[in-house]
C-alpha cells in the first residue's frame, strides 16, 4: 500500500527535477569493511550505498543508519559537513529509501564508527511504509510471506542464507575434487520414481500426457552410471506433495551423488569425511551448539543397527514384519500411519524407538529389505538392505544404498510396489520401464546418496525450522 505521505515527498522531489531513482551509484565500501579496516580508512574519502533504517537528527546534525548488504554503519550530516542540497534533501528522506553517501569515514563524538556525509542522494524512494516493528519484525508469517521485510530489519537472517549458500559450495567443491560431473536431469518426469512419496502432477498439453514434478533425481543420475559416466552428481529441486512442518516443505532442495564400484560400506567413509569437513571449515571446529546442546561432529560418526536396535527396545523382529500382522502391531504401539502395511508400521516403530536418541551425528544401517526396493540385500542376510541413513539432531540428512544392479531382482521389486500401490499406499511409486530397460544392458556395482541441504543448513545455523533457510519457503495463498 503507497503511503501518501510519502508519494508527497516523491512528487516534491519529482517537481525539484531530482529523479528518485537513478540507474546506478558507485558504490566503492560496505558497512563491516569500514569498521575491520577503520585504523587503517579514517579520514578516508569513500561511499556507500544502503536502506535507511533510522532517521533522526539534535538541533542541526542529523543521525541516519544505513544498512546494506554486510551490515549496518552510521551516516552524520550537518551544515558543517554536508553539501546544502543533500540537507534540503535529507527533508524527503522516510526510513527505508534507499540512500547513496559519499563522505569521510571518521567517528563520531561518541567514539561510533561513522560516514561524516558530504553528498547525500536517493537511490530509490520507499513508497510503502515499513512495519512498524521495523527494528526485530517478529510475526513469523509476515516474516515467511515477505521475505523482504523480513531481511530489512532482522540482518542476521541474511546469515542464515549466506551459510548456506556456503554449504551448497562446499559440496561442490567437494564433489569436483574428487572427479565427479554435475548434471541436471529432467524434473518434470513421464514416471516418477526413487522415493516413496505422492508427486504432484501436471498436464503436458503439446504431449497429451500427465507429467510429474520429481521426487528424486535418482533414477535419471544411475542411467548417466549405466551409459559410462562413473561419478556422477545433482544439486537438485524435487517435490513432494506432503505436510508442510518444520523440516518438510514440498519444494526442497538436495545433492544426490552415485559413483560406480563402490558400496555404502564406501559411501558411509566420505559422508562422514563431507560433513565433518564442512563444519570444521564452517567453524573452526567439530563441537558447535544447537539448541542449547553440543553436537559433535568429531568422526568417526556412531554406527546404529536398525532391525537389531528396534527388536532391543520394543521387542519386535521388523525384518520378518508382514503386511497382515501390521495392524495389529500399529494398533499395539498406538502408532498413526498414512497406510498399514509392513513398511509404514516399520516406520513408525523406527521413529518411536531410535529416533529420539540420535542426536549426535549416527548412521542408521541395513534396512529391512522390503523397504528397500532400488537397494542390494545385505550380504549374508537377505532380510535386510545395505541401506543407511543418517541422522542429525535427531533428524534425516541424507539417505544411501548400495544400488540394486539385477535387473530381474529390480523389476520384482517394482512389481511388488505395485501391488502396494493397488492396496491404497499412495507414496509407493510405479514402476519406470525405462529405467528398467536401461539397467538391462548392465549397471555396474553403485553406491548413491542423497543429503539434504535445507535441514543440515537448519542445523548448521541454530534454528528449528527449515522455514527459515528457505528464502520463500511455501504458504498457504491468501483468498
Amino acid at each position: 500500500m503507497i503511503d501518501k505521505f510519502k508519494q508527497e515527498k516523491l512528487k516534491k522531489l519529482l517537481d525539484l527535477g531530482i529523479d528518485p531513482y537513478p540507474y546506478s551509484f558507485r558504490q566503492e565500501m560496505h558497512a563491516e569493511e569500514i569498521k575491520a579496516r577503520f585504523d587503517e580508512l579514517q579520514g578516508r574519502r569513500s561511499s556507500i550505498a544502503g536502506r535507511a533504517v533510522s532517521i533522526r537528527h539534535m538541533g542541526q546534525l542529523f543521525f541516519i543508519d544505513i544498512l546494506d548488504a554486510s551490515g549496518k554503519i552510521q551516516v552524520l550530516a550537518s551544515p558543517q559537513m554536508t553539501k546544502k542540497e543533500s540537507l534540503e534533501l535529507l527533508g524527503m528522506v522516510d526510513m527505508g529509501d534507499i540512500l547513496g553517501i559519499e563522505g569521510i569515514i571518521n567517528r563520531s563524538k561518541r567514539g561510533e564508527i561513522s560516514i561524516e556525509g558530504h553528498e547525500i542522494i536517493i537511490l530509490s524512494k520507499s513508497l510503502s511504509p515499513m512495519p512498524e516493528k521495523f527494528h526485530g519484525l517478529s510475526d513469523t508469517e509476515l516474516r515467511y510471506r515477505k521475505r523482504h521485510l523480513d531481511l530489512a530489519a532482522n540482518p542476521e537472517v541474511r546469515k542464515y542464507f549466506i551459510t548456506r549458500a556456503r554449504i551448497l559450495s562446499y559440496f561442490r567443491r567437494f564433489l569436483d575434487s574428487r572427479g565427479y560431473i554435475e548434471f541436471e536431469t529432467p524434473i518434470l518426469q513421464p514416471t516418477y520414481g526413487g522415493a516413496n512419496a505422492e508427486p504432484f502432477v501436471t498436464r503436458y498439453k503439446a504431449l497429451d500426457a500427465d507429467f510429474y514434478l520429481r521426487v528424486s533425481d535418482e533414477l535419471y543420475l544411475k542411467r548417466l552410471i549405466i551409459g559410462g559416466m562413473e561419478k556422477v552428481y545433482e544439486v537438485s529441486k524435487d517435490f513432494r506433495n506432503e505436510d508442510i512442518d518444520s523440516t518438510h516443505n514440498p519444494e526442497f532442495t538436495q545433492v544426490e551423488f552415485y559413483e560406480a564400484y563402490k558400496d555404502y560400506n564406501d559411501f558411509m567413509t566420505m559422508t562422514e569425511e563431507l560433513i565433518s569437513s564442512l563444519v570444521m571449515e564452517l567453524f573452526g571446529s567439530y563441537r558447535i551448539q544447537y539448541q542449547g546442546k553440543e553436537l559433535d561432529f568429531t568422526p568417526p560418526f556412531r554406527r546404529v543397527y536398525w532391525v537389531e536396535e528396534v527388536k532391543k527396545l520394543s521387542g519386535i523382529d521388523v525384518s520378518v514384519l508382514t503386511d497382515d500382522q501390521a495392524g495389529q502391531v500399529a494398533a499395539r504401539e498406538g502408532l498413526k500411519t498414512s497406510t498399514v502395511n509392513a513398511y509404514h508400521v516399520a516406520d513408525g516403530l523406527f521413529d518411536k524407538y531410535i529416533k529420539p536418541n540420535l542426536h549426535n551425528p549416527t548412521f542408521v544401517l541395513d534396512f529391512p529389505s522390503y523397504m528397500c526396493p532400488l537397494t542390494k540385500d545385505k550380504r549374508g542376510n537377505p532380510k535386510l538392505s545395505e541401506r543407511f541413513e543418517v541422522f542429525i539432531a535427531g533428524r534425516e540428512e541424507g539417505n544411501c544404498y548400495s544400488e540394486l544392479t539385477d535387473p530381474i531382482e529390480q523389476r520384482r521389486k517394482f512389481e511388488q510396489q505395485e501391488l502396494e500401490r493397488e492396496h491404497g499406499d499412495a507414496e509407493a511409486p510405479p514402476s519406470d520401464e525405462g529405467f528398467l530397460e536401461a539397467i538391462e544392458f548392465g549397471m555396474p556395482p553403485t553406491a548413491g546418496i542423497g543429503l539434504s541441504i535445507d535441514r543440515l543448513a537448519m542445523i548448521l545455523t541454530d534454528n528449528i525450522s527449515i522455514k527459515e533457510l528457505l528464502a520463500f519457503p511455501t504458504m498457504r495463498p491468501k483468498k
